[in-house]
């Protein structure tokens, strides 16, 4: 079983404009939908790691079937979220989708790609996306990172971990959305300019 977590906790101090998660995209925060993608998906379960404005984050998510998890450190960087994630994994999911919560614009069908790349690959340590051998997210890891990934701290995700391993495989999609994150409230207006509609569907 392969899980999806949606990080969704960070403060996004770079994003001017509000909280980040609730940025509209579309028509729908930001948050929403990363969210509803990775549940158009066949991971399961689907987590979102909430810390800041947890509450107006819940409302953004509300009537979807999430497992919700509050990361209380989340001041402390991504790092936290992604042991938040990592910890309430349920027993039975052999790897995770990372999911950020900025990047309105993974599908579904990208998601489903990585984790049959991932078992095809015979569930490797990581398996990374790249677009033009450029690696981006989500990144799907497997559970044997987690003793790992309970040792991060600061604002850092896995990269650190993975960095030289001879166990993590790069997986070629072609597809920019995985370089396409959303840091300041003009990326955001760029992005949106650029997308049509149809291309935001899970």
């Amino acid at each position: 079983m392969i899980a999806a977590i949606v990080l969704a906790a960070g403060r996004g101090t770079r994003f001017a404009a509000g909280p980040k998660m609730l940025a509209e995209f579309d028509g729908r925060p930001l948050v929403r939908h990363v969210a509803e993608t990775a549940l158009a998906s066949r991971a399961r379960p689907v987590l979102a790691v909430l810390g800041h404005e947890a509450d107006a984050v819940l409302a953004a998510l509300a009537g979807l079937d999430l497992i919700l998890v509050e990361n209380p450190d989340y001041r402390a960087g991504l790092s936290t979220s992604l042991r938040a994630g990592f910890a309430a994994l349920p027993p039975g999911a052999e790897g995770a989708l990372v999911c950020l919560g900025d990047m309105p614009r993974i599908s579904a069908r990208l998601l489903d790609a990585l984790g049959a790349a991932w078992l095809a690959a015979g569930r490797p340590t990581a398996l990374v996306p790249t677009c033009g051998g450029r690696r981006g997210n989500p990144v799907l890891l497997a559970r044997a990172l987690a003793p790992a990934i309970a040792t991060l701290d600061g604002d850092t995700g896995a990269g650190p971990l993975l960095r030289g391993r001879s166990d993590v495989v790069e997986h070629e999609t072609g597809d920019s959305a995985i370089l396409a994150d959303i840091d300041t409230a003009d990326a955001l207006a760029r992005l949106q300019a650029s997308t049509t509609p149809s291309s935001t569907a899970p």
